[in-house]
């Protein structure tokens, strides 16, 4: 008997804290029920939609569209009645503030053909309309460019492609299948090793190479910079390398990869081409990265100091309207704070939104955040703030629908949230992947420690709605935007009202490095 007594104790031991776990554990169905009713009947998804892109227009981090964009979502916040609505400055920002106010050109010679094209963000303008010829420059190596010596003076150049155009039988749009989500919960890919390998060597001195002759065709006086846009097909959105005080880049356009190819192709045949060009531009000072933040505050005496933040990044690309990125991320964040201060929901802990200033340069706003909040990166020193971060949720992979959550290794919260996500079963979000995903801003979050996510998403159009002129109110997926939204609002409000924060990965010693002497024996 006494035997079989300690043997019933170990197995309470055993399987007690698992039983305590899965019992406490409670989703409110009830609120959930109104989450759904609210998000799917009363949805703010296509008005935020229109006025975050069609009005309020690109907004490149430093530029006019910007900081319009961030007063529009102060503005709206206020009205959807958050509260503690601020524009909130982040960081500094060396590259200065830069807005494109016109962008023409055209092939006129051998035949007149309009082209579509993007500026490069942080390069100059050409002195008015300029007309002439077209010079490609044919370098494989930095001695080749000896012989446009003296040549480029005023020019258009044309700068070769670097990738082959290839025609995909893929459909544009995509969903990931059930298959592909197998995959994604396992803790390592099956297909890991099938896929072909990427020269990164070449790539870099490709890099380099190139980064040579744009020197060199400053240096020269080049009036204009044509590039094409690879893979994008499109006109592409990116930036010069360029820090305010420096010497202004050479104006340059990014083209259609059908139009570079087309005078390449005339050009190599030796066939003249002439374009006419316009393009200008306008620096200005604009140090500062900013963030917009809002909340509904907590409720309870000893919780309401706690913070459970959402969040998405403002910023976008110059080209299009940064529909898909990330105004999708945005609307999806407003919408859910939305549902729940219309349902009257009264958190145990404050619920923080946050729309990110400057992720596409570098995560500015989260990590400014995050300094100024939570710990210092440079002592790794925590403020007072830390112990208060109840965890934080992000969405920053276009408009396509969840499918499910990245725990970035957190083994911890995977019975919690298999539990939040039973309710949306039916919607196809059910994934749970420990893997870790990046380039967006729960990182900011997540490398300090702290509990931060990121949502698995269908890619839909990624080539199309990333980075490119096309990046438009078409690229929204609603009844997608409508379920995240939802879902979303259902995980943050889950979170403010559980009896304790969220789990943080347990810290690790750090690794000991064995001394050289260690090492010989």
């Amino acid at each position: 008997m006494k035997i079989k007594r300690i043997s019933i104790v170990l197995m309470l031991l055993i399987f007690l804290p698992v039983w305590l776990m899965s019992q406490s554990e409670n989703v409110d169905l009830s609120m959930i029920y109104k989450i759904k009713q609210e998000g799917m009947k009363n949805s703010n998804i296509e008005e935020l939609a229109f006025w975050l892109t069609d009005f309020v227009g690109p907004r490149l981090t430093g530029s006019t569209g910007n900081n319009r964009g961030n007063e529009w979502a102060k503005k709206k916040m206020e009205e959807l009645g958050f509260q503690n609505v601020r524009i909130e400055e982040a960081c500094d920002f060396s590259r200065g503030g830069w807005d494109n106010l016109k962008s023409y050109a055209a092939m006129t010679a051998p035949y007149y053909v309009n082209f579509a094209c993007n500026p490069v963000a942080w390069t100059g303008s050409t002195n008015g309309i300029i007309k002439g010829d077209v010079v490609l420059i044919d370098a494989k190596s930095e001695s080749d460019l000896e012989k446009y010596k003296g040549k480029l003076s005023g020019k258009i150049v044309l700068l070769p492609s670097t990738s082959v155009y290839e025609v995909n039988f893929e459909p544009l749009a995509s969903r990931l299948t059930d298959a592909q989500l197998k995959d994604l919960s396992m803790a390592s890919s099956q297909t890991q090793g099938k896929r072909a390998t990427f020269d990164f060597t070449g790539m870099m001195a490709q890099r380099a190479l190139r980064m040579k002759i744009s020197a060199f065709i400053q240096n020269e006086g080049a009036a204009v910079i044509l590039n094409n846009s690879g893979t994008f097909n499109v006109p592409r959105s990116n930036g010069a390398n360029y820090k305010a005080g420096d010497k202004v880049p050479v104006a340059e356009l990014n083209l259609p990869v059908e139009d570079h190819g087309r005078m390449e192709r005339l050009l190599r045949h030796n066939v003249p081409v002439e374009m006419e060009i316009e393009i200008r531009n306008k620096f200005f000072d604009s140090p500062k990265v900013y963030n917009v933040i809002g909340e509904i505050p907590g409720t309870d005496k000893k919780l309401k100091d706690e913070i459970v933040l959402l969040g998405a990044h403002i910023d976008s690309w110059h080209g299009g309207t940064g529909a898909a990125d990330n105004a999708s991320g945005c609307i999806v964040m407003m919408e859910a704070l939305r549902i729940l201060k219309n349902l009257d929901v009264a958190p145990r802990r404050t619920i923080r939104i946050a729309l990110w200033g400057g992720e596409e340069q570098g995560l500015f706003g989260s990590a400014g955040y995050a300094e100024k909040y939570l710990f210092d990166q440079k002592t790794k020193e925590h403020k007072p703030g830390y112990d208060k971060f109840a965890g934080y949720f992000n969405m920053d992979n276009g408009s396509g629908k969840y499918r499910g959550i990245y725990i970035q290794e957190n083994e911890l919260v995977r019975p919690l949230f298999e539990e939040w996500l039973k309710p949306f079963a039916d919607m196809g979000a059910s994934t749970i992947t420990i893997r870790n995903t990046g380039g967006t801003d729960h990182l900011s979050f997540d490398r300090a420690g702290l509990p931060a996510f990121q949502f698995i998403q269908d890619e839909i159009e990624y080539d199309r709605g990333y980075h490119t002129i096309m990046d438009t109110y078409e690229r929204l997926v609603m009844a997608d935007l409508k379920q995240n939204a939802i879902i979303t609002a259902s995980f943050v409000y889950n979170a403010a009202m559980r009896e304790v924060k969220l789990p943080a990965k347990p810290a690790m010693r750090p690794r000991q490095e064995k001394d050289s002497a260690h090492m010989m024996q």
